[in-house]
């Protein structure tokens, strides 16, 4: 019973650190074009 003084604060820590990381993702434009790479890859023509 006293691991869980322990656990909820560095769930909650682990959750900023998520969120922050989403936001910073977000932020620097990094889910822009998703599926530009995917068509990429099939429209590339051997060299």
């Amino acid at each position: 019973m006293e691991m869980i003084w322990v656990l909820v604060p560095l769930g909650i820590l682990l959750l900023a650190i998520a969120i922050w990381g989403f936001f910073w993702a977000v932020d620097h434009d990094q889910f822009d074009h998703l599926d530009v790479e995917g068509r990429r890859l099939l429209d590339e023509e051997d060299a």
